[in-house]
Formats: C-alpha cells, sequence, structure tokens
C-alpha cells in the first residue's frame, strides 16, 4: 500500500485526445494530481471529472498538472470527454497495471454482488516524485476543493 513520502510508481499510459502518452517520471519538477475513478460516464465519476475540469487552471496556477485514471479506453475517455466537454486529460490503463500498482484494484461489494474494479483514489505526487497525500475511498462533494488546497500548500 503506498504511503505519503513513498516514491510514486512510474508510468507511461496512453492519453486521450489524441495526447502523446504521459510518463510520470518525465513530469519531475513540478506537483502531479492522479484521481483514480470507476468508470467515464457514471454519475460519481461524471461529477468529479467534471470538478477537477472546472479547477484546472487553479491546479496549474498552482504549479499542478491533473490526470484522471480509469480502465477504460482511450475511445471511452475520448467521449466521455466530448460529451462533458472535460478538460482534465484521461489517461488509459486498460490492462489494469498502474491501478495494481497504486493499490486502487479491490474488490468491491455493490448491492450484495462481489466485484473487482477502482477504488476512487486520489495521490498527489510531488516535484521529486513522491507521493506528498493520499485520499482513499473518495468521497466527491468537496474532494477536488481539498486535493486543491493540499496542492496550494505544498
Amino acid at each position: 500500500m503506498l504511503e505519503t513520502s513513498d516514491l510514486a510508481p512510474d508510468f507511461t499510459l496512453p492519453c486521450g485526445g489524441k495526447s502523446s502518452d504521459v510518463t510520470l517520471s518525465v513530469l519531475r519538477g513540478q506537483a502531479v494530481v492522479l484521481f483514480f475513478y470507476p468508470r467515464d460516464d457514471t454519475p460519481g465519476c461524471t461529477k468529479e471529472s467534471i470538478g477537477f475540469s472546472s479547477q484546472l487552471q487553479a491546479f496549474s496556477d498552482a504549479g499542478a498538472l491533473v490526470f484522471g485514471i480509469s480502465k477504460d479506453s482511450i475511445t471511452k475517455h475520448d467521449k466521455f470527454t466530448a460529451k462533458h466537454e472535460l478538460t482534465t486529460p484521461l489517461l488509459s490503463d486498460e490492462n489494469g497495471t498502474t491501478s495494481e500498482d497504486y493499490g486502487v484494484w479491490k474488490e468491491k461489494n455493490l448491492y450484495g454482488k462481489k466485484h473487482w474494479g477502482i477504488e476512487r483514489s486520489t495521490f498527489l505526487i510531488d516535484a521529486e516524485g513522491r507521493v506528498a497525500r493520499v485520499w482513499r475511498k473518495v468521497k466527491v462533494d468537496g474532494h477536488v476543493e481539498e486535493v486543491l488546497a493540499a496542492v496550494q500548500a505544498l
């Protein structure tokens, strides 16, 4: 389980919107926010993604890049982005390796049925590539503002 001060696991993932792949280690020198979410176009995931998109400039002003990560394909990400006019880059972790590396791939229980999926979690990674803050089992309301405050406090 990743804890604060751990070196954030490196990854290279495809980014939606015809952007090139994103490699975490290349982004050293600036803070990075990674929000892992279960699935495109579901109510909570939509609200969270819209929230981060609406505050993207504030994160940038505070010196942080923001990326959403799910197991959805780039095609699904692009449809989700277009439908909700999202500005936050979405990364595709279709094989689940990054989700496992960050400890967010969990057995979940929904209405008595067990299944595997991404536990909504956010990681703030500092300019040196270390985990500065972890939010697990995220509740969407107020979360974006809390993450922004943590970025501003770095």
